[in-house]
């Protein structure tokens, strides 16, 4: 390593990209990857799909990131923006197929922070109120559950995009739940405090679950042509998992998920979205040229 300073060496060792710092790669996301459409597949409806996808992952990694000198402890911050970092790479590779799927070109910046509340297509959940951390807990069990089960599907896409950006997603998934599983299971048997923090949280989010196996007519397009996964067939492996945890964590045997009805897929959000996304794009916004 050479340079004046261990930044600059850092610099040449990327190729005189000094961007090294904000990720590591960065090389066309989908590079090497055949990103031809499948035959009879719609390139709009195939863009809004990954742009659902894409949102869900990037919205929860914004809420998670605020955990970040926030945690308990300062091992679990590490673990939370690791996990937030996974995500946000998931929603990059998700946000660049949708804009080259329908044609424009857009990249993943373009809508990360071109976008107002009302144009996202997240569910609900990955945007909810951060509460305490056993909230935290509770709400990243439940979405990295039910996103593992999408994209343990996914991997089967007749779109090579989508199942190559669901097979790298699956191990970062499971990673996820396993955490949430392992937080979960000491909060919930732990103390007679933490066991009733833990409980409120359940009750608190599981009212919102109902939407995660709600089916949009693009959704249920993507499945039927192969490509996308209808998420009503993977609540009931979605409840066992969930219920497992619970019980073990004498938490007590769920009940059923609430009537699914289609909300954040169709721009109807609640109103902590917009706060949050205007904290994500604030720099984007007030310098629309910068570059670095």
């Amino acid at each position: 390593m050479s340079g004046d300073n261990i930044f600059t060496g850092l610099a040449e060792e990327h190729d005189g990209d000094a961007r090294w710092a904000f990720g590591t790669g960065f090389t066309e996301a989908l590079a090497g990857v055949d990103t031809t459409l499948p035959e009879g597949v719609d390139g709009e409806e195939l863009a809004r799909y990954c742009q659902m996808l894409g949102d869900d992952a990037l919205v929860q990694a914004q809420r998670l990131s605020q955990w970040v000198t926030d945690a308990p402890e300062l091992e679990e911050e590490v673990a939370l923006a690791n996990i937030a970092l996974d995500l946000l790479g998931q929603a990059r590779l998700l946000l660049a197929r949708a804009g080259q799927a329908d044609g424009t070109g857009r990249d993943e910046d373009d809508f990360a922070y071109r976008r107002d509340a009302a144009q996202f297509r997240n569910v609900r959940l990955t945007a909810a109120p951060r509460g305490d951390f056993a909230r935290a807990i509770t709400t990243l069990l439940v979405l990295s559950g039910w996103r593992l089960s999408l994209m343990s599907r996914l991997r089967e896409s007749r779109d090579p995009v989508l199942a190559a950006i669901a097979a790298k997603a699956v191990n970062e998934l499971a990673y996820h739940r396993e955490y949430a599983v392992s937080w979960a299971l000491r909060l919930g048997d732990g103390t007679e405090y933490s066991h009733e923090r833990m409980a409120e949280a359940v009750a608190h989010v599981w009212p919102a679950t109902g939407e995660l196996f709600a089916t949009h007519p693009v959704e249920a397009r993507m499945a039927e042509l192969g490509v996308g996964v209808d998420p009503a067939t993977v609540a009931g492996e979605v409840h066992d998992v969930l219920a497992q945890v619970l019980t073990t964590a004498t938490l007590g045997e769920p009940g059923p998920f609430p009537e699914p009805a289609v909300a954040g897929r169709k721009g109807d959000h609640g109103p902590e979205l917009a706060p949050l996304l205007e904290e994500m794009q604030q720099v984007a916004r007030e310098h629309p040229e910068a570059s670095w």
